[in-house]
């Protein structure tokens, strides 16, 4: 059994949302129950996350939106709800990222899971977007190579295309950015034809999938292209933007991934890693009905898969 981190806090409820909003802390407290109800809540390891600095944060971020971003409430994009305790949310979402990159570096785990919000891949440097205002996985990344983790290669398989994340790296050879996205959708970015740009070049690869796409298509995906990617760029550490926006019946979206499909998935990305140390974060995912097991089906496999 692998040593597997959970990293979650109460600040991450306190992100309040407009009524009827879908990214809601119900989506947390969801989580938290059924995993609490199962037989692998005490076979994690519970890790409170620390605050991200905001020279941790400036490191993907612009100072200026970060500046701007801690003094504002109300929406930052037609999408985007900023209330009181936002800010501090965020910067324990991207602190949850690195104290999991720490642990695994220190020794303390193999690999961790992080149940945060807001979620982060759609930010972009100097703008929030699509319900994210840091972005999470970027900031563990950075944080990750300061730590020696210089090669760090990112899974993105939210329903969402992460522009953000992309875009953050795009053009940096020592970060490799692949995504499996609905496509068009939100937000428009994404197409196959993006690949990076200069030194980056060929380190982007995006994967459209077509509405209704479903177990069949993503494991075409997951189990036949991961693979030799991962292992050609021979990174130290593997980050996951883990969007269960991807579910069948999530309401958001149109792909059409099953429990079973996800959990193929999850065991894919872990296998491709091997002995890797890998990080979970969490970004869509709004069916509350299934979104707590989702993330069962996810730890148990890495808790479990070899």
């Amino acid at each position: 059994m692998k040593r597997v981190g959970f990293l979650y806090d109460e600040i991450f409820l306190k992100h309040i949302m407009p009524q009827f909003h879908p990214e809601s802390p119900e989506r947390l407290e969801v989580i938290l129950k059924t995993l609490k109800n199962s037989d692998i809540w005490d076979k994690l390891i519970h890790n409170g996350p620390r605050r991200a600095t905001v020279k941790e944060i400036e490191a993907v971020h612009d100072p200026d939106y970060v500046k701007w971003m801690s003094g504002f409430t109300g929406y930052a994009d037609p999408d985007t709800y900023v209330s009181g305790d936002t800010y501090e949310a965020a910067l324990y979402a991207a602190g949850a990222v690195l104290t999991a990159v720490h642990s695994i570096k220190e020794g303390w785990l193999d690999r961790a899971f992080c149940a945060v919000r807001p979620p982060g891949h759609h930010a972009e440097a100097n703008r929030a977007m699509g319900f994210c205002i840091f972005n999470n996985i970027a900031v563990g990344a950075r944080g990750a190579q300061r730590l020696g983790m210089k090669r760090v290669f990112i899974i993105d398989f939210d329903v969402h295309h992460g522009n953000g994340t992309q875009h953050m790296f795009e053009a940096d050879p020592s970060v490799y950015y692949l995504s499996t996205h609905q496509y068009p959708f939100y937000p428009g970015t994404g197409a196959d034809s993006e690949t990076g740009s200069g030194a980056g070049e060929g380190t982007v690869y995006n994967i459209p999938m077509p509405p209704g796409s479903g177990d069949k298509q993503y494991m075409r995906v997951y189990q036949d292209i991961v693979p030799p990617l991962v292992s050609r760029f021979n990174p130290d550490i593997v980050l996951v933007s883990a969007g269960y926006d991807i579910y069948k019946d999530d309401p958001l979206a149109g792909i059409r991934v099953s429990e079973e499909g996800l959990r193929a998935i999850v065991k894919a990305i872990l296998s491709a890693a091997g002995d890797l140390p890998v990080v979970f974060t969490l970004e869509g995912g709004y069916d509350l009905s299934a979104l707590g097991g989702l993330v069962e089906i996810t730890l148990r496999e890495m808790l479990y898969s070899v």
